[in-house]
């Protein structure tokens, strides 16, 4: 079987860089090496290198994203996109191989785009039947904002977050007005369109769906329970802060709903190949609350999605494997 050069790329121009990294590490090492001789690619603003057996970084041709080692050029037949946040999730990355017709492992340019803008994205998700979303209004840092203003629209407590982050960077919860302008400062901080939105109370989900060898498959969903007030940045990446339950405790019916819901979000919002929903379960009603969809998920070996692939009786080397196909 002759190997095929495949292009993981890491790293990012977000805070999310060294999350980045280890997600590519893991992948790395679950990657079939009798298919696929993998080339770890680090991007940041100031550059896009490969780092060689010697710790020499050879520089990427942007021209035509390629390689020389030893006086040989290096094609890629396929990039496996492990970026959080931009430039590898929100849809720079995707068109860019679009025009070099070099396919790989993400949504489309535009759904990443659009899934990268939390209102957006709810406002296409809409009226799905059993779906839910929070009231909440969108703020732009170039407009006067006036926090009298969101106060007569909305109910606390709030969440405060960028409309376009991820991972929780830059994210607040409040309870009152005087909260609320720290708040605001931190989120426009990340970015220059944020969310406000009413906190829904209940039980916190996260569950996979991807798209494998033509079949849509929904995986196991988890629970988290943070030991901090919400699910932020600290809470995801700082080991014993919360408790994770996969799968979680639900009902038949419940994962039934589940199931239809997050495959109607995926299919709505036209994804590819592997995404990660997350949702309330609002206490006393049951009623599903989409928070979010996160189109390049987590990879380390403590990561939702592998945590999910395990429990849904996967090996994860076949499960990226089935990511590549149909190289």
């Amino acid at each position: 079987m002759t190997t095929k050069n495949l292009a993981l790329l890491a790293g990012g121009f977000s805070g999310e860089y060294e999350v980045s990294i280890k997600s590519a590490k893991y992948i790395a090492q679950n990657i079939r090496t009798d298919k696929y001789k993998v080339y770890t690619i680090l991007i940041s603003r100031q550059k896009w290198v490969y780092v060689d057996a010697g710790g020499i970084e050879v520089p990427v041709d942007k021209n035509d994203f390629s390689l020389t080692l030893n006086g040989e050029k290096i094609n890629f037949q396929f990039a496996f996109i492990t970026i959080h946040g931009t430039p590898g999730e929100d849809g720079k990355m995707q068109g860019y191989f679009d025009m070099l017709g070099i396919p790989y492992n993400t949504c489309d340019a535009t759904t990443s785009a659009i899934t990268m803008n939390k209102a957006y994205t709810k406002a296409i998700v809409h009226g799905i039947e059993g779906l839910h979303t929070a009231r909440s209004i969108q703020l732009f840092h170039h407009n006067d904002v006036d926090a009298a203003a969101v106060v007569s629209r909305l109910k606390f407590p709030l969440f405060i977050k960028p409309n376009n982050g991820g991972s929780s960077v830059g994210m607040s919860k409040v309870h009152n007005i005087a909260g609320l302008p720290d708040a605001l400062e931190r989120a426009f901080l990340e970015d220059h369109q944020i969310l406000v939105e009413e906190f829904i109370k209940g039980r916190e989900f996260s569950i996979g769906i991807v798209n494998l060898n033509g079949e849509l498959k929904v995986l196991p969903a988890t629970e988290i329970i943070s030991g901090k007030e919400f699910f932020d940045y600290e809470a995801k990446y700082t080991a014993g802060v919360s408790h994770e339950i996969t799968p979680a405790d639900l009902t038949n019916e419940q994962n039934k709903t589940i199931v239809r819901i997050v495959s109607e979000v995926y299919l709505r919002l036209n994804c590819r190949g592997m995404t990660r929903l997350d949702f309330i379960l609002q206490e006393g009603t049951g009623d599903f609350y989409f928070i979010e969809i996160n189109t390049t998920p987590g990879q380390t070996e403590a990561s939702l999605i592998p945590q999910q692939v395990k429990a849904a009786g996967m090996d994860i080397v076949e499960f990226y494997d089935a990511l590549i196909h149909p190289l």
